[in-house]
């Protein structure tokens, strides 16, 4: 044999092993998620039946009733969607708000904005409404 055919297996005993490793991690996923939302059905079942006969006066509830209710519920209410996630709209958004008052990028400045306000935004602010002002009124003098 070659060396060259021998890194080659290697090579692909590796790719297979990873892709093995990733099946089993994927099948355990599976089952596991299974096991869980069955899991859940008895919790809910189980609380169910602890609280709303006593509370509520309702009737008690089967396993069945309760993974179906679950179900119901998941639909009506929607699956969970995690909206702070790293791919959600909210994330860019905060992204792209921490990227604007990053020092790095400039959003220092704004830390000077109280101290502008104080010295002279108040002046700036009503110079602003001052001309506004006058022109509507020359605005309005021009029309009669």
């Amino acid at each position: 044999m070659e060396p060259s055919d021998i890194y080659y297996e290697r090579k692909v005993e590796k790719k297979v092993k990873k892709y093995v490793t990733k099946g089993f991690k994927i099948f355990f996923m599976i089952v596991m998620g299974i096991l869980f939302i069955f899991l859940m059905g008895f919790v809910f079942m189980w609380l169910w039946n602890w609280l709303m006969p006593d509370i509520f006066g309702l009737t008690t509830l089967t396993y069945w009733q309760s993974f179906g209710l679950l179900l119901l519920a998941k639909i009506i209410f929607g699956f969970g969607s995690d909206s702070s996630g790293p791919g959600s709209k909210k994330s860019k958004k905060h992204k792209k708000w921490d990227n604007f008052c990053d020092p790095k990028n400039g959003g220092s400045d704004w830390t000077y904005y109280d101290q502008y306000w104080k010295e002279e935004g108040k002046k700036a602010f009503s110079t602003y409404v001052e001309r506004i002002k006058k022109e509507e009124n020359n605005g309005s003098t021009e029309e009669n």
